[in-house]
């Protein structure tokens, strides 16, 4: 049986985060990101259910993700997976978009499952620097040759990639972005919301993709890695963020982000150290 590795790594020239899952079996529950997410598939079969379609994803295909966009995945041919992967936050893709296209308006991917030998040409070389530490400003050529390219062909504007909301449902969202911090339960958002709880459920899966109590995790799990990138411990990462306790925190960071607290944290603070050993 093939060993599993993952390694993350944050750029800091480019300021993005790639990394590399090999001999991957965990499955991932349906959830989201607050970031683009660019991945390469290298090795491996897996059913992907994405903004409510479904996929078999395989060797070659790449995957783009917009903010917001639920997504899951699990094993479909009972080996591992291999995959590589870039997250751009929405402020440094902004500043992207605005270097290729000369205007300063956020982009959207108009396909989640592409596959695009010429973008791919672009892709993996790219990784593979990133991954390596190597490649000077090369990495930002190649970076931004391949946001062109994918401008041009899967781009539209980011406010079409999201689905229609009822003010409502934008309501319910919003008092659990301002309140995830604390204990937060269905009668609450419902009462803020103006629904009552089976409509709250039904159309805000119907237009989110996820449950509230799913949304609010993912809020929560944003959250949380933005305190471990600054060196945060996970137990005061979990209580900050409306986790019960670090074991319940533990398990949803690893499940979505697949990664331990603990591993994602040391990443930022080798990155650290290694910016003051080199000043």
């Amino acid at each position: 049986m093939k060993k599993e590795t993952r390694t993350v790594v944050y750029e800091d020239e480019l300021r993005i985060e790639a990394y590399h899952f090999e001999g991957t079996r965990q499955p991932f529950p349906n959830h989201f990101h607050e970031y683009f997410v660019i991945g390469f598939v290298e090795d491996g079969e897996r059913c992907l259910s994405c903004r409510n379609r479904e996929y078999v994803i395989k060797r070659g295909n790449i995957l783009l993700f917009n903010p917001g966009d639920n997504h899951g995945c699990a094993q479909n041919d009972g080996g591992a997976f291999d995959y590589r992967g870039f997250n751009i936050s929405k402020p440094i893709m902004l500043d992207f978009a605005e270097e290729v296209t000369g205007k300063r308006t956020l982009p959207g991917f108009s396909e989640n499952v592409i596959l695009d030998e010429e973008v791919t040409g672009y892709l993996r070389p790219l990784h593979e620097m990133v991954m390596s530490g190597s490649g000077g400003f090369g990495k930002e050529e190649k970076l931004l040759l391949l946001l062109a390219l994918l401008f041009q062909r899967y781009g539209q504007p980011f406010e079409s990639c999201i689905p229609e909301c009822r003010e409502e449902i934008e309501k319910a969202c919003a008092f659990m972005e301002q309140h995830y911090a604390r204990h937060i339960d269905l009668d609450q958002i419902c009462r803020y919301a103006g629904l009552s709880k089976s409509t709250l459920l039904r159309a805000f899966t119907k237009s989110k993709g996820v449950t509230p109590y799913l949304y609010l995790q993912n809020i929560r799990i944003g959250e949380a890695k933005k305190l471990l990138e600054q060196g945060v411990a996970p137990i005061e990462a979990a209580l900050s963020t409306g986790f019960a306790d670090q074991s319940h925190f533990t398990n949803y960071f690893s499940s979505f982000i697949g990664l331990a607290p603990g591993i994602y944290r040391d990443i930022f603070k080798a990155e650290a150290g290694g910016n003051q050993n080199g000043e």
